[in-house]
């Protein structure tokens, strides 16, 4: 099983594919995917080429097979993934002759289209495009998926949650960052790292965009964050033009080099993108076998799980006292109860916008009034407060199907508010928290409604955490809520919230959260 070697072993991707179709007669303009159907001989020879120079995963020809790329082509979309796959199957049928287990992988890359609110295709849209993909793929025979050369955060999201909602298939995802660590819609490694981590991703990375040098300062950000194996799959160094031909700056000795010194950092599974060819691939296997045989092994630095909430910009780490701004919120507040049923958006962002001015370092999310479309207002509150505050959002309703609305197009890694206790809300909550890839906020409180005393505020805490852990949630990602109560009436039940927030963290090793304005209501 492949799962079961990821990490344990370095796994060697192939090298380019377009610079070896061109060589072979690929005119421009021309798709290249065509070709699995139309020169399947040239594809599998390709391929065949990679699986003996020692690669271990080779993606199929279908980067740009998409719904919207192949909404009108010659072929359907269906055809040219399962020609896609099957050409790579038979390559490993043909290459690879010394018993080695090798994979073929399908390869998804971008739509070529923005999605909103920077270009025109829908986060849903861009979704349905890559659901076809990958149910073909998996159809066809994919032993996995390999999301890549993405540069925007939502985009990839969309390829993820394509490929976990409609196969059982593991799942690698590749950002193409520049040089100084940003996607093209302006989110960084921590942010994206954060993001995939959430989602459950098997494995990360980065591709394409630059060299294997240039690769080493965003691949030590990469390792900063990320708790997952860690893909590194450079171009041939950089491009550049010789007598009106394009060739890459990088040759292979000197490309297993750098690959050498990328796997001491700490990379998992390396390859070759764009200028790459087998030359490239077996001089990289030969060199780091070498290695292995003189005991050079990876170094990869220890990796401490952060508990951290990100929007597609700006990461927040829980590392010290934190502000959730709560005025999104029509409890108490008669104003914008007026202006959610009035749908004046306008006031909405302005009370995020000022809170943000304020200190807010979170925004909390709650449109929740009778008769209006929360679910359908979450979403419009969530893209357009995303479009004018970078810092991150938590996602606040009582009902399931407006939170998961909420979590589904959030571009980025949120807080839930919340779960209580109560097995029946931990069933419905958990569930999404896990899917989505958010952190969740945990109240003290259960059937019985709020304990009077710590220990049992904490019982509920540790049941809360227990279960969140058995939906494969980590702890890092669950905030308990030791429930301020009205120091002026309460003052007994006060000392005990104090209590409980100590055995919480001393017990249990998770971070605490409080609705401090309580204190004086």
């Amino acid at each position: 099983m492949l799962l079961e070697r990821l990490g344990k072993e370095l796994l060697y991707f192939d090298g380019g594919m377009g610079t070896l179709l061109q060589s072979k007669g690929l005119q421009p303009g021309e798709l290249p995917e065509v070709w699995n159907l139309e020169h399947a001989e040239e594809i599998i020879d390709i391929h065949k080429a990679y699986f003996e120079a020692g690669s271990d995963i080779v993606l199929s020809n279908t980067f740009g097979a998409n719904a919207i790329k192949f909404h009108d082509s010659k072929y359907g979309l269906k055809e040219i993934v399962t020609a896609g796959i099957q050409n790579a199957k038979k390559a490993a049928e043909r290459g690879v002759r010394d018993g080695r287990k090798t994979y073929v992988a399908l390869d998804v890359g971008p739509t070529g289209k923005l999605l909103k609110p920077m270009g025109d295709l829908s986060f849903e849209d861009a979704y349905d495009a890559f659901k076809e993909t990958m149910i073909y793929g998996e159809q066809a025979g994919a032993d996995l998926i390999h999301i890549e050369t993405m540069s925007d955060s939502y985009e990839v999201k969309a390829a993820v949650l394509a490929a976990k909602e409609n196969t059982s298939l593991p799942v690698f995802a590749t950002m193409i960052f520049d040089e100084k660590g940003k996607l093209l819609t302006g989110g960084d490694v921590p942010a994206v790292v954060t993001m995939l981590e959430g989602l459950r991703v098997d494995a990360l990375g980065i591709n394409c965009g630059m060299g294997p040098e240039q690769m080493l300062p965003i691949l030590e950000d990469i390792l900063k964050y990320a708790s997952v194996p860690i893909i590194v799959k450079p171009n041939a160094g950089l491009p550049k033009q010789r007598d009106g031909e394009v060739y890459y700056d990088v040759e292979p000795e000197q490309f297993a080099g750098y690959m050498a010194k990328i796997v001491e950092m700490g990379a998992h599974v390396i390859g070759g993108c764009c200028g790459t060819t087998p030359e490239y691939i077996r001089e990289m296997k030969a060199m780091l076998e070498r290695r292995a045989a003189e005991g050079r092994t990876a170094n990869r630095p220890a990796f401490v799980r952060r508990a951290a909430v990100c929007s597609s910009t700006q990461v927040v780490e829980i590392d010290g006292v934190r502000v959730i701004g709560e005025r999104i919120n029509p409890t108490g507040k008669k104003l914008f109860k007026e202006a959610l049923l009035s749908h004046n958006i306008g006031y909405i962002l302005t009370q995020g916008i000022s809170q943000v001015e304020a200190g807010a370092h979170i925004l909390d999310v709650n449109v929740g009034l009778p008769k209006i479309d929360e679910a359908g207002l979450m979403v419009e509150v969530i893209k357009e407060l995303q479009g004018v505050v970078d810092v991150p959002l938590q996602i606040d309703s009582s009902h399931a199907g407006v939170i998961e609305s909420g979590l589904r197009i959030y571009n980025g890694k949120p807080i839930v508010n919340s779960v209580n206790g109560e097995m029946a809300v931990m069933e419905k909550i958990l569930p999404l928290v896990k899917k989505y890839g958010a952190a969740v906020v945990g109240l003290t409180l259960d059937e019985n409604g709020i304990p009077l005393m710590a220990e049992e505020r904490y019982a509920v805490a540790e049941r809360i955490v227990r279960t969140a852990e058995s939906y494969g949630i980590p702890k890092e990602d669950v905030f308990i809520d030791c429930l301020t109560l009205t120091a002026s009436a309460q003052q007994k039940e006060v000392v005990e919230t104090l209590k409980a927030m100590k055995l919480v963290k001393e017990r249990l090793g998770v971070k605490t959260v409080l609705g401090v304005s309580n204190i004086s209501f």
